[in-house]
Formats: structure tokens, C-alpha cells, sequence
């Protein structure tokens, strides 16, 4: 199911610039710009290697710019640049779309319910279930 949604958004969000490996990123930072790497790697659940790799092509891409935190010079900021900030509708309508077409002849109550499982089953899994 993971490969399939992310296929989906991939076709949506391609003419941005944007691919679905960025895609958790930049929800992140548009709900709250300037977080920290690590801020970012525990918010999407992605490793330090992953993310550094990821903000890279971000910055190559134009999407993303690393600043020098103003309360600790030692922390970097990641903010979204002008252009992410351009194409903030387009993205949050992508993923719409594809949950809208996920989640077709199922009512409110079952995606919701559906949800309320999902989280309940990474929650169980991160606690350790899964070792």
C-alpha cells in the first residue's frame, strides 16, 4: 500500500519539482519552518544519513535553504525557500487527491476508523512490537 500511495503522489507531484522522498519534509516545514535536521528526522522517522541526503538535493532543488540558528549558532535551521512556499496549494491538493482517491466508497466513519488502527499500529511498533 506504501509503494502504491507513493506512486500516486509521485504522478501528482512531479511537475513540481517535488518527489515523494521530500514529500514528508516539506509538510513538515510548512506546518513549522525552521526545524532543525534533527527536529526533521524525528518528526518523518527518516535516519540522520537519509535526511542529510534528502535536504541536499532539497537545497540542489531550490526548496530548502540551511541557516544558522539564531539562539545556538551550532544548529542549523531548515527553511523553506520562496519557491516552496509557491507551490505550498498545489502539494497539499496532491496529497488530497490521493487520499480522496484511496480512499473511494468508504465512508468518514471507516477512514477514520482506518486512521485510528493505522497510528494504534505504529505506536504498537515503535515501542518495540516489532523486535
Amino acid at each position: 500500500m506504501a509503494r502504491l500511495f507513493s506512486q500516486a503522489l509521485a504522478v501528482r507531484i512531479a511537475p513540481y519539482g517535488v518527489v515523494p522522498g521530500q514529500f514528508a519534509q516539506l509538510l513538515a516545514l510548512l506546518e513549522q519552518d525552521g526545524l532543525s535536521q534533527r527536529e526533521l528526522c524525528d518528526l518523518v522517522r527518516i535516519e540522520q544519513p537519509t535526511m542529510a541526503n534528502t535536504l541536499q538535493r532539497m537545497e540542489r532543488d531550490g526548496l530548502v535553504r540551511r541557516v544558522p540558528d539564531p539562539s545556538d549558532r551550532r544548529r542549523t535551521q531548515v527553511c523553506l525557500t520562496g519557491r516552496a512556499r509557491e507551490i505550498e496549494r498545489e502539494l497539499f491538493s496532491a496529497a488530497r487527491a490521493v487520499n480522496g482517491a484511496a480512499t473511494v466508497g468508504l465512508t468518514e466513519e471507516e477512514v477514520a476508523t482506518y486512521l485510528d488502527l493505522t497510528v494504534r499500529v505504529i505506536r504498537n511498533l515503535e515501542a518495540g512490537g516489532g523486535q
